[in-house]
């Protein structure tokens, strides 16, 4: 088994700054790409920060030069430092891994989600 386990969330004034974690752990052969998506009440969904295994990197138009995802692939955990945040940061933040595991003898790559982690810019 697989778990993705996420902390750092919390509530920051506009112009804050907070450092989100996410942690895999369980029967892992390698992490592929790994991300960080958030969900703001009656939205969709959206992407904020990509990394690859080669620490190639892509990010929301709206968060770039204000966040940065970072990875440690020796602990296999993705990071996002997020400074400068606005209200319309606030959501449920989602860390996301593609994790290679041997399954029934094979080497297979799936798709896993933490819990969520509750970001909340307010003053």
């Amino acid at each position: 088994q697989v778990q993705l386990v996420e902390s750092g969330g919390g509530l920051v004034q506009p112009g804050g700054s907070l450092r989100l974690s996410c942690a895999a752990s369980g029967s892992i052969v390698s992490i592929n790409a790994m991300g960080w998506y958030r969900q703001a009440p009656g939205k969709q969904r959206e992407l904020v920060a990509a990394i690859t295994k080669g620490s190639s990197t892509n990010y929301l138009d709206s968060v770039k030069g204000r966040f940065t995802i970072s990875r440690d692939n020796a602990k296999n955990t993705v990071y996002l430092q997020m400074n400068s945040l606005k209200p319309e940061d606030t959501a449920v933040y989602y860390c996301n891994a593609v994790i290679v595991t041997m399954t029934t003898g094979r080497l297979q790559a799936y798709d896993y989600w933490g819990q969520g982690t509750q970001v909340t810019v307010s003053s």
